[in-house]
C-alpha cells in the first residue's frame, strides 16, 4: 500500500533541502516525480542527483498561472501534487535585529505570504479540478510547526522570526481543510504535513536553544520527513483527508 508506482508526483519548491528529500522518497518508492523550482539550474541538480530515469526538472514560477499550465501540459500524468515552494526568512547570529513585527514591509510581507499561501493556492486551483476530472488525485500541502504555534523569539537572540512564515503557514492549514471538503466526493484527498525544525548546520546556540523546546532533545535530519511523504501520497492513506500530519520531535506536545 506504500507503493508509489502509479504516481506522478509534482513538487514545487522542488531544488530546496525538503524539496530534494521530497523527490527522492517519491523516486525510492517506484513513483515518478517533476522537480518544480522557479531556480530550473537547482531542479536539474536534484535530479541529477536523484539520477533516475524518474525524475524530471521543469522551470515552475508557483506565482505565475501559466507557468502552471504549461508544467501540467507538459506532464499531463501527474496524479499527486506537493505545495512546497515557500520563503523561509533565516534567523542567524549575523543576521542582526531584523524581523520585528513594527518594522515588516509590505513588499516583505507580499513576497513571503503569496509564495507559501498564493502558489499553494494557484497550484491547487490548476490541479486539482483536472485530478477530479480524472477520478481522483493527491494533494500534501507542506505547513511547519509553526503553522501549528508561533514561534518562540527566545531562541533568535536579537532578531526575531517574521511573522510572514508563521500566518502563511497557518493559513495553509486553513486552505487544506476547505480543499478536501471541497473536493472530498470528487476522490481527491489534500492533507497537510507540518515538519520540525530541520538540522541544516546552524549555528550551535541556536540548535541549543531550540532542542531545549523538543522533547526528543533534537532536531529532525533531512530525511526524517520521507516515510510521512510516502504514506500521504501513497494508498496508505486512502481514508485519510484534511488532516494535518505534525512530525516535530513532540514540540507542539508541549
Amino acid at each position: 500500500m506504500f507503493d508509489l508506482k502509479d504516481k506522478v508526483v509534482l513538487v514545487t519548491g522542488g531544488g530546496g533541502l525538503l524539496g530534494e528529500m521530497h523527490s527522492e522518497a517519491i523516486v525510492e518508492n517506484g513513483g515518478k516525480v517533476i522537480v518544480g523550482d522557479l531556480n530550473f539550474e537547482a531542479a536539474q541538480k536534484v535530479c541529477d542527483k536523484i539520477n533516475s530515469d524518474k525524475a524530471f526538472p521543469i522551470l515552475l514560477d508557483v506565482l505565475d498561472k501559466k507557468s502552471i499550465i504549461n508544467c501540467l501540459e507538459t506532464h499531463p500524468d501527474i496524479n499527486v501534487l506537493i505545495n512546497n515552494a515557500a520563503i523561509d526568512p533565516k534567523v542567524t547570529q549575523d543576521s542582526g535585529p531584523g524581523g520585528a513585527f513594527e518594522n515588516l514591509t509590505e513588499y516583505e510581507w507580499d513576497l513571503s505570504v503569496d509564495v507559501i499561501m498564493k502558489g499553494t493556492f494557484l497550484c491547487s486551483q490548476v490541479f486539482c479540478p483536472v485530478f477530479a476530472e480524472k477520478g481522483g488525485g493527491v494533494v500534501v500541502n507542506i505547513s511547519s510547526v509553526m503553522g501549528v504555534i508561533a514561534p518562540n523569539q527566545s531562541i533568535y537572540g536579537d532578531s526575531f522570526k517574521p511573522i510572514t512564515y508563521s500566518a502563511a503557514k497557518h493559513g495553509i492549514i486553513g486552505m487544506t481543510k476547505y480543499l478536501s471538503t471541497y473536493y472530498a466526493q470528487s476522490n481527491v484527498r489534500v492533507n497537510t504535513l507540518s515538519p520540525g525544525g530541520v538540522f541544516d548546520n546552524q549555528p550551535e546556540e541556536f540548535v541549543d536553544k531550540l532542542t531545549n523546546l523538543i522533547p526528543m532533545n533534537r532536531m529532525a535530519d533531512k530525511t526524517e520527513y520521507k516515510g510521512s511523504i510516502v504514506f500521504l501520497c501513497s494508498d496508505a492513506s486512502s481514508y485519510m483527508t484534511g488532516h494535518n500530519l505534525v512530525v516535530d520531535g513532540g514540540m507542539t506536545a508541549w
